[in-house]
């Protein structure tokens, strides 16, 4: 990220909820000057008080990057407010599920380099991965920009079209919850099988972040990775022929529930 500029020119941040505070702490964490931020937030928490950000002081006259990190539904009545920014010189950066960049475009004026974006909630804990499409006014320079920005809390990948958007809210959007509800279903199995609940529930958690983990770290595939721990005849390959039935087991199921996702988005965004 050019730091200098971001800190010379200013950094303005409309809206401050999980998301937006999530960002807001990895951008000071990676050297921007809170001095230089400036946040639009009718609700701010004791943290984001505490920062030493300017909060609700209006904004400066020509911000590098402005992120609009208010929910969709909060979109139409916010933009008007950050028009005047539109037009080239600043670069906007939303978070916004669902909303277009053609949308954000006719909000924010002809002209506005815009970049939209898909994190997730692991960005709270410095783990997210988020996917970035910019419209036709963005430079390569402003895209590296914003992809230097949502690094902050986590990896990235840059979309080739937006029509992937819907895909990337299927997997990695959405995603967060399939792991927490595959947490949910195999602690029960465990209790199922005479185990305590909360044993269970403890040994799901593990389980579950402790291979995440491993699969973060590891330079093997996930494919390898699940050979590794597979022996011919064992326990688990006992569990892995019922998963891996195609008829009926996790990939037709997980295939059904990433085409529901991505369909729903798509429909949100009509």
């Amino acid at each position: 990220m050019d730091l200098s500029e971001v800190n010379e020119r200013g950094l303005v941040l409309l809206g401050c909820g999980k998301m937006g505070s999530a960002l807001l702490e990895g951008w000071l964490k990676t050297g921007v000057r809170a001095e230089a931020v400036h946040v639009l937030e009718p609700n701010p928490s004791e943290w984001l008080k505490a920062t030493g950000v300017h909060l609700n002081e209006g904004l400066p006259e020509s911000p590098a990057m402005a992120v609009l990190a208010v929910k969709p539904q909060m979109m139409a009545e916010a933009l008007p407010g950050l028009r005047a920014l539109g037009g080239g010189g600043t670069v906007f950066v939303s978070i916004a599920a669902g909303t277009s960049l053609a949308t954000l475009a006719a909000a924010l004026g002809e002209g506005t380099p815009i970049v939209r974006t898909m994190p997730n909630t692991p960005a709270a804990v410095g783990r997210g991965i988020t996917a970035l499409i910019g419209n036709a006014w963005v430079t390569e320079a402003a895209l590296r920009q914003a992809e230097a920005l949502m690094a902050a809390v986590g990896e990235t990948v840059l979309l080739q079209h937006e029509a992937q958007m819907d895909a990337v809210t299927g997997v990695s959007g959405s995603g967060p919850a399939y792991v927490f509800h595959l947490i949910e279903a195999l602690a029960a199995a465990g209790a199922a099988q005479g185990l305590p609940e909360d044993m269970a529930m403890k040994l799901a958690r593990a389980t579950v972040c402790g291979a995440g983990e491993l699969a973060f770290r590891s330079s093997e595939s996930a494919a390898q990775l699940r050979v590794n721990v597979t022996s011919p005849g064992g326990t688990t390959a006992a569990a892995l022929d019922i998963l891996m039935n195609e008829a009926d087991g996790l990939p037709p199921l997980l295939a059904r529930a990433v085409r529901a996702a991505t369909e729903r988005s798509k429909e949100l965004g009509r």
